[in-house]
């Protein structure tokens, strides 16, 4: 079969970029590993490729679900996993591009899904509302009490990462590290969740370059009418406190809309969130020694033959 090929790296390092210009070297078909372009009508905000580049090369698992429905790592693996498979039995290669860590390590066998930790949105929306009204510190001391594992490698600030944690616990009555544990011993088990070779390669930008790349992206998705995508976000009657509504340049357009801070503070804001977020996916993705690294930049055409190169090795 052929190989499953993997384009990583954090947000704006340009990983669309050089995905279309492998995937039109190798005809490959693009599967998205973004937890933000499942989302139906959330376009300008989650970088999507538009659709005169969809119709030319065939991409999936975006559009997928409305902003108000549930959607977790182990549904899109579910949908992630049969669909390379499809791709390589027609022999073409299937492309992961994106920069969400979980699926990416849930999907290629490095994390494997908890089994009986399945999503519980009523204690979800509980938990939300409990650090609405005392912090997210609040339900990070509670994680540290049953799960001093979990709490370490979480961000006191990381709500969306504690609620889960606490849910876990308190659906199961177990740590989600430890249910974590045992699942990744069973894919070892079975010999993981993607059969045959898997080709990582991991784009990255010096630091000053990529926070460029990241504000100029901010004006951009202005001037392309990010703040209208948002306003009819709410209007269609999405919550803003729905897990999709909380995505970096999402929330900061609902604040600014909400008449609570100016439209320069958003966009501060919504710099400022999106560089935690790349430091935070790079702190992530280093930890994975499969990775091959390649410069973004000037010399993309470089990159794009070095990943032809390895692919054909493994036709």
């Amino acid at each position: 079969m052929p190989p499953v090929v993997v384009i990583l790296g954090p947000t704006a390092v340009g990983k669309t970029e050089l995905s279309l210009a492998v995937a039109r070297r190798l005809e490959a078909e693009i599967v998205s590993a973004d937890s933000m372009q499942v989302y139906r009508g959330m376009d300008i905000g989650t970088a999507k490729p538009d659709r005169a580049v969809r119709a030319e090369i065939p991409h999936h698992l975006i559009d997928i679900v409305d902003p108000d429905e549930p959607f977790s790592v182990a549904d899109w693996v579910s949908r992630a996993q049969p669909l390379l498979e499809v791709i390589r039995e027609k022999g073409k290669v299937p492309l992961v591009t994106g920069g969400t860590p979980l699926y990416l390590e849930a999907l290629f066998g490095r994390f494997a899904l908890a089994r009986g930790a399945e999503a519980n949105p009523d204690l979800r929306a509980r938990l939300e509302r409990q650090a609405r009204r005392y912090g997210p510190s609040y339900l990070h001391r509670k994680v540290q009490a049953v799960d001093p594992a979990a709490a370490a490698r979480i961000h006191p600030s990381d709500l969306k990462r504690t609620v889960r944690a606490l849910e876990v616990y308190l659906t199961t009555g177990r740590p989600l590290t430890r249910l974590e544990k045992e699942a990744e011993e069973r894919l070892r088990a079975e010999g993981g969740r993607v059969p045959g070779r898997v080709l990582l390669f991991g784009l990255w930008r010096p630091r000053a370059e990529l926070v460029k790349r990241i504000e100029a992206r901010a004006r951009q998705m202005l001037e392309a009418g990010l703040v209208e995508e948002v306003r009819r976000l709410l209007d269609a009657g999405y919550d803003p406190a729905l897990p999709s509504m909380q995505a970096v340049g999402y929330k900061e357009i609902v604040l600014y809309l909400q008449g609570r801070v100016g439209l320069d503070e958003a966009v501060r804001l919504m710099v400022r969130n999106t560089r935690r977020l790349a430091k935070r996916q790079m702190t992530w993705f280093r930890r994975d020694p499969r990775i091959q690294w390649l410069k973004a930049g000037i010399n993309m055409q470089s990159s794009v033959e070095d990943i032809v190169t390895s692919v054909g090795g493994e036709l």
